[in-house]
Formats: structure tokens, sequence, C-alpha cells
């Protein structure tokens, strides 16, 4: 990277990092490189550097510089989507090898882990609570080779402390991978707090459009990246040029849409939380949440993620997803709109049933993701959709 990006606030580096004007045409907006392959001067010598878009790409290239300047990393990669970035940084890994990973993970994380890692490459995986530090200290054996930490964590947002659950993990030799999606490279920074790398699934926040399905890692590690860079070459589950000018072109209002998620799901927060008919709300920006001082010590944005208990069970949740107007009833998160969703049934259905019990996913349970349209008339879909219970 030419520019030293250090020097410039993060919403600066969102704008410019890795986007200089086009050489030939003066052009802002980053050109989408579709060619598949690039001409040598002679063989081995390249012209910028690029020879075959799966080992790189121009386009591509872009977006990794700007989200490495973003995370304030010296390396990032990105990948087709956040489950194929897990799985390529999972390829470093095999058999006789013990990761830890946060309890409450991403349903398709879990799958990933137990269902194709475990099976497949002999890896063996311990769940366990990483918001007690207490927890996880004891959890360590003597073959952990990685701590892969989620926080906030999806769908009951958990919160652990990045930098001292990263000292406790290095203190063992382990390094510490933490999965940034819900609170965007905006809202937390856990490179900064001693994390090994940051992982992204860029289809939510980042792009922020329900149009791009995209992952992505970043790390100041050179030994970690070089590795996961031959795997990501090797593997070949990369981004098309056009995704990664979308995603791009996403990072350009990523703070000023992170400001508007957090200004509305914190009204949405707080009026969830003196409605009769819900029983509990989960919200880092709250102060009822159960590490509200360490989200507010470590989380620059609160995000626009809320998890919340209705009183009753899957028949009165069924009837409040069934009666909102303005919010979309889907999968995913971070959009400009609305979107709420039933974690036991729909993101987290493949985690079994005694486990989400457990971790507290049940059938009272629902996910929102609060988008930046008017409150008001969030809030009205809303109240309108817990009536009709």
């Amino acid at each position: 990277m030419s520019e030293d990006w250090s020097q410039y606030h993060q919403e600066t580096r969102f704008i410019h990092a890795g986007q200089p004007p086009d050489p030939v045409t003066g052009a802002l907006a980053t050109p989408i490189s579709l060619s598949t392959t690039f001409a040598q001067h002679s063989p081995g010598t390249t012209y910028g550097g690029f020879e075959y878009s799966r080992t790189g790409n121009p386009t591509r290239k872009a977006f990794e510089q700007c989200l490495a300047a973003s995370e304030g990393a010296r390396f990032a990669l990105a990948f087709a989507s956040g489950c194929a970035t897990t799985a390529t940084i999972m390829a470093m890994y095999g058999p006789g090898t013990h990761i830890l990973s946060s309890d409450d993970v991403y349903g398709g994380t879990r799958r990933l882990f137990t269902r194709m890692c475990t099976p497949n490459q002999g890896i063996e995986f311990g769940f366990v609570n990483t918001s007690d530090p207490a927890a996880v200290e004891a959890a360590f054996k003597p073959n952990t080779k990685l701590l892969w930490l989620e926080t906030p964590t999806n769908p009951t947002l958990k919160i652990s402390d990045i930098q001292l659950i990263a000292e406790i993990a290095h203190k063992h030799g382990v390094h510490v991978y933490v999965d940034n999606t819900f609170c965007s490279p905006y809202g937390q920074h856990p490179i900064e707090l001693g994390a090994d790398a940051v992982v992204h699934s860029c289809t939510k926040y980042i792009g922020g459009h329900t149009d791009v399905v995209m992952g992505v890692m970043c790390t100041s590690n050179e030994e970690i990246y070089n590795k996961v860079k031959f795997l990501q070459n090797t593997i070949g589950a990369v981004p098309s040029p056009f995704d990664c000018y979308l995603a791009l072109r996403g990072m350009k209002t990523l703070h000023l849409r992170m400001k508007a998620h957090q200004k509305n799901a914190l009204r949405v927060a707080q009026f969830l939380e003196s409605h009769p008919k819900v029983d509990k709300v989960l919200y880092p920006g709250l102060p009822s949440h159960p590490q509200y001082e360490i989200a507010r010590k470590q989380m620059k944005n609160f995000s626009g993620m809320i998890s919340f208990y209705l009183k009753g069970g899957l028949a009165e949740a069924r009837r409040f997803l069934e009666h909102v107007k303005l919010f979309v009833c889907a999968e995913s998160l971070g959009a400009v709109e609305c979107l709420l969703e039933h974690p036991g049934i729909m993101t987290h259905a493949s985690v079994p049933e005694e486990v989400r019990a457990e971790l507290g996913i049940s059938d009272s349970l629902i996910r929102l993701s609060i988008g930046v349209e008017h409150i008001d008339d969030i809030l009205r879909d809303l109240t309108g959709a817990l009536d009709a219970i």
C-alpha cells in the first residue's frame, strides 16, 4: 500500500483507501476488471503484478486494500462468501488440532465446524461461553491452535472482552480470530485490541444493500496472511470483480449507515424493553445488557442488531412475524431495510435442538436487523405486529 492511511480518520479510509483515480482515464469510481487473464511482457514478467484473476484481480485488490486500511491491518483477503472465508481458514488445520469457538456462534459457522471440519479434517472443536474469561481459560488443551471469537454473538448478542480473551489465548500460544460481522469495521477494531485476524461476512453491513455475497479476512500477521493467501489461490473461493465493486461502493457510506442503524436500533430496543408483550431485550447499547460495560469499552457503534424474547412461544412468534408490513421476514442482516427472522426455524435451524436450548435460542426468540427507514414507521410496524398477538 503506497499511502499511509494510519494518519487519516476511519471515515476517510472507507472512501479513499485502495481507490486512487484511474491512472489512464482519471475515473474516480474503481473500474470493474473482468479479464480472467493478464498479458505478460515476457514469461514471468507482468504489467502490474496480475497474471490470472483467481490469483489476483485489480478490483479485488482495491477492495482488499480498503478493508485492510479500514480494520487497521496490513493485509486483507477477499472470498466468495463469509462461509468461504471461514472454510479457507480452516484448511490450515488438520487431524489432531483442537479449536475453541464461541458457543453462541452463527449457525452456518457451527455447521461448518461440526459437520464438515470434524468428520472430514479430523479437527476437534470445543464450544465455550467466551463472555466468561474463566471458562475460556479452563477450555484450552495442549493441542489448541485457534480461538474463534464472535462478538457480539449471533443471535443472543453476548459480548466478549476481546483484549482480555486475546491476552489469555496468547499466553497459551493460541491465535485469536474475531468475527466482526455484527459490528462492521466502523463499530469495533479487534486487531487494535489484540486479535490476530478479523473476518467479516461482507454480505451484511459492508455491502449493506442486500445485493452482494462476499467475505473477507484482515490481519497484520504476515505469516497468517501468507498461509491464507496461498489457500485463497489454491482453493479458489474468490469473489467476482463485480461483487468486489459493489462491496467497495458499500464501504463509502458505511459510517453514515452505521450511525443511522444504531440511532434507530436504540429507539427500538427501548420501545421493546417497555412493551408488556416482550419478556426480554438483548441489545449491547442498553444498560440492561449483561456485558454493557464491556460493550461501551470496545465498541464505537452498537450496530443495528437486536434480539428479544416474546412472552409466549412459537404460536406468538409466528403471529408476530406474519403481521409485520415494513419489516421483511428474511435471513441475513445489516441492510438498509429492516429485516427480522426466527433463529430457531431459520438461521440456526441446523444447530441441534438441545444445543439451541442451552444457548437460549428458544421458540420465542426473534432477531431484528434494524434498517435506516424513518423511526416512526419502524415503531408503528412493530406496534401493529405486537398488537396482533
